[in-house]
């Protein structure tokens, strides 16, 4: 009696039975969790799809297309999100790292001139993803990364360690109580910004996330109105808050940097022309 061989093509068919071919996602999410299960690159699933897969590693796949199909998020399964073109550990304990975070730190390298020496402050660095980004871009700056969950601020420290960013240091506290009398040439953060009662929080990934990333009171402003009333405190004279925020939220946000006494107020819209990212100067 002949026993099936298990090969790339086999099991990523199976996998998409499961996870359900229609889904936007479920291609992507069966290519990547087959290449974590095999240690591989995506690139050898297309190039030998006939190639033969060991039964443990296929056992291993299988388990993790399960888990993905009852919703747990691939960043979760694999234990790695790429953010800026960097290899990132993500943990339950921190925000999943998303596309649309990268206008936070492209806003930010443009608001300082030149890539000299200065010390700027992401504030609830999560997994250290905006500063490990900035880190990577201005190895001159000097970077101080906050965060009031111990279990965030160790996987920071990982990421940092691994991607051998000397210029970056952790600091735990609450928003701005972790930069003590400190005043910087720049502050940048991606707080949280959904309301308690959104419905989104109860879908998708956001339901394996750190509720402390994700919800901000009853309309999702009570970190950035934080931020917003202290940050000054910490800057510069002149010198630049960016604050990334809701799709729906950018005059809100605006508004609030203004009733504050920020100057020169802005807003930065994504790719999806969504206004994302709130700037205001000292």
């Amino acid at each position: 009696m002949s026993v099936e061989v298990e090969t790339s093509a086999r099991l990523l068919a199976s996998a998409l039975a499961v996870l359900g071919e229609r889904q936007p996602s479920a291609r992507l999410d069966a290519e990547v969790l087959l290449a974590h299960a095999l240690d591989a690159p995506r690139t050898r699933l297309h190039g030998w799809p006939e190639a033969p897969v060991p039964a443990a590693r296929a056992a291993h796949f299988r388990t993790l297309v399960a888990r993905r199909a009852h919703g747990e998020p691939v960043a979760h399964l694999t234990g790695c999100r790429e953010f800026w073109s960097l290899p990132l550990e993500v943990t339950p304990d921190t925000l999943i790292p998303r596309p649309e975070t990268e206008l936070l730190v492209e806003v930010a390298l443009t608001l300082v001139d030149g890539d000299g020496a200065i010390t700027a402050a992401d504030l609830g660095t999560g997994s250290g993803a905006v500063a490990a980004a900035l880190s990577s871009e201005r190895p001159a700056w000097r970077l101080v990364a906050t965060d009031v969950c111990p279990r965030a601020l160790a996987v920071a420290a990982r990421n940092v360690q691994r991607l051998g960013l000397a210029n970056v240091t952790l600091r735990s506290g609450d928003w701005l109580d972790a930069l003590g009398g400190e005043r910087f040439a720049l502050i940048v953060a991606n707080p949280p910004y959904i309301a308690c009662d959104d419905p989104h929080l109860e879908r998708g990934d956001l339901r394996f996330e750190p509720p402390l990333a994700l919800r901000a009171g009853r309309d999702g402003l009570d970190a950035i109105r934080r931020i917003a009333e202290h940050a000054r405190e910490h800057l510069l004279p002149g010198a630049p808050l960016a604050l990334e925020h809701g799709h729906d939220q950018g005059a809100a946000v605006r508004a609030l940097l203004l009733r504050h006494g920020y100057r020169d107020v802005r807003g930065y819209r994504d790719p999806s022309d969504h206004e994302r990212v709130a700037v205001g100067f000292a």
